[in-house]
């Protein structure tokens, strides 16, 4: 019933259930290398005469340092708000798959970042004025000669009043 679409794709997991998962990788090593052995091996005496008890006191160190770790982790996400600056980054992310041109990257050095931007704008906006120059010199050419042709015309008007004001006399 889904119409032909095949089975589908999960989805990639999320910056912040990397994250998580990360941290609880990083507990496990940590308990992994703070093993039973070493912990008797640092308190040997007290081990030799409670074996019980030296487990029992691990056991409940191991456990505080987690549980300790763990709200540690998750006030720094709450502080910095991490699991909404992870979102809002897969969202860019996802936005981004679909653009053609690659994305801009700074290269360091600021005078050429911003040559960079500013160059072509300018580029643009030069060509643009050049333009509206040659429209504005054109304009002025026909009006220049429009006013030539109608002084030409009052001249022509003057002679034509003169003839008549003489012929009139």
């Amino acid at each position: 019933g889904d119409g032909g679409a095949g089975p589908a794709v999960p989805a990639a997991p999320g910056r912040a259930q990397v994250f998580s998962t990360v941290v609880d990788t990083f507990l496990e090593k940590l308990v992994t290398a703070g093993s039973y052995q070493r912990f008797a091996s640092c308190y040997r005496c007290f081990y030799k005469l409670q074996p019980q008890l030296t487990r029992s006191i691990y056991d409940q160190f191991i456990s505080q340092l987690q549980s300790s770790i763990k709200e540690e982790i998750q006030e720094v996400k709450n502080e910095g708000n991490l699991e909404g600056l992870f979102n809002s980054l897969d969202k860019i992310v996802e936005e981004a798959k679909d653009r053609e041109e690659p994305a801009w990257r700074p290269s360091g050095t600021p005078e050429e970042d911003v040559r960079s931007a500013l160059v072509p704008y300018l580029l643009k906006h030069r060509s643009y004025l050049l333009k509206v120059l040659r429209d504005k010199e054109e304009e002025n050419r026909k009006v220049a000669k429009s006013v030539l042709a109608g002084r030409d015309k009052i001249a022509e008007l003057q002679q034509l009043i003169q003839a008549r004001k003489q012929a009139w006399q």
